[in-house]
């Protein structure tokens, strides 16, 4: 039998699905409607999400890491990127609604919430965020408590949340294994003398950054007093460089030498890729953190500061997750320490990251 458009996107079915609490969907007033199908949109937009993040994780498990996979994975990140984008922009169909047009069927939700998205829930958890960030809906309801039945009993929902976390996989963890393992300078972990070579970069490194201040510095004509203010504004930078780089525990030092080494020698051919990974990582948590913040507007658009059918405190509570929900914070901090290329150390071993030509 020859397929039919129909039948393969199951139109039918798809269509039945928007009728709510009620029994048709013509029950329903048109902002109703549009609710309903933004949000199942929504849904099906963070499905696509979880594959991708499922891929990501997957591949850099791997040890090692299939230099071929790299373009593949950039690839699938930047399309998450595309997603969190196109599902931000479904919250301005939303505020095609009027405050009281949302008030006449807002009662029917209660005490349901979006912080009932299992789906959201495991792309947090995909992420990196731990359950020690998480902000409580309230008082007496915990994070994962929302998730169960009003008498506790667990759902579907509750069970994939958990399963999830019990995995204990994340995009996070998986790319600090990955940069852990890179080799920085020709110097892989494996090499008995790899934590010096690494610290021999590293302090290189800060000394450079340290001449790049004073080329900075010398470039100002300003008085006194403001030279002075800044200086010291620069040798807070500075020190906060030696503290950034120069953790005290091996693993974070290295992963945080293999992120600066990546960034600025992105130029070396095998760099090219994993740079493109660190630059659509930090994109991915750039549109999720977007995300949060303009559904955080929509609300607020919507219905001001009122207590969330959640129990929440609706606006207030998404604006706090949005600023404290963040995963990847070393990729962030690299970028207040990176130099421009006339001001980076030179390599010992830059051959190293060139394509060999086939000696065949």
């Amino acid at each position: 039998m020859s397929a039919t458009y129909w039948d393969y996107i199951r139109v039918e079915e798809l269509t039945d699905l928007q009728a709510g609490l009620a029994q048709q969907d013509r029950e329903l007033t048109n902002d109703e409607h549009l609710f309903i199908v933004a949000h199942q949109v929504h849904e099906l937009w963070f499905k696509l999400v979880i594959r991708e993040l499922e891929s990501a994780c997957e591949l850099f498990n791997r040890d090692p890491v299939p230099e071929t996979s790299l373009a593949a994975a950039a690839r699938g990140l930047r399309r998450v990127c595309r997603i969190f984008r196109l599902a931000t922009e479904h919250f301005s169909l939303l505020e095609t609604m009027t405050t009281r047009d949302y008030l006449d069927f807002r009662d029917k939700l209660t005490p349901a919430s979006g912080f009932q998205s299992a789906q959201f829930r495991e792309i947090e958890i995909l992420l990196g965020l731990e359950n020690s960030q998480r902000i409580p809906l309230n008082e007496k309801v915990g994070t994962l408590d929302v998730l169960k039945t009003a008498d506790g009993q667990t759902t579907p929902a509750w069970e994939r949340v958990n399963e999830r976390i019990s995995a204990g996989i994340s995009l996070r963890v998986a790319l600090e294994q990955w940069l852990a393992r890179t080799p920085i300078d020709g110097s892989r972990p494996s090499q008995g003398n790899d934590q010096e070579r690494v610290d021999g970069f590293l302090t290189r490194f800060l000394r450079q950054h340290e001449h790049a201040i004073q080329a900075a510095l010398g470039e100002r004509s300003q008085s006194d007093s403001d030279r002075n203010a800044v200086q010291a504004k620069f040798q807070v930078e500075l020190e906060q460089a030696r503290d950034y780089l120069m953790d005290q525990n091996p693993r974070t030092r290295r992963i945080r030498a293999a992120i600066l080494f990546i960034e600025c020698y992105r130029e070396l051919p095998l760099l090219a890729w994993p740079r493109e990974i660190l630059d659509h990582t930090l994109e991915v948590e750039q549109t999720y953190l977007i995300f949060r913040q303009r559904h955080a507007r929509m609300v607020e658009r919507m219905i001001g500061r009122r207590v969330g059918t959640g129990g929440s405190d609706g606006v207030d509570y998404l604006d706090r997750t949005a600023l404290a929900y963040r995963v990847f914070p070393d990729l962030w901090k690299a970028r207040t320490f990176l130099l421009r290329r006339d001001h980076l150390p030179s390599l010992d071993h830059g051959e190293s990251y060139q394509f060999k030509a086939d000696q065949g």
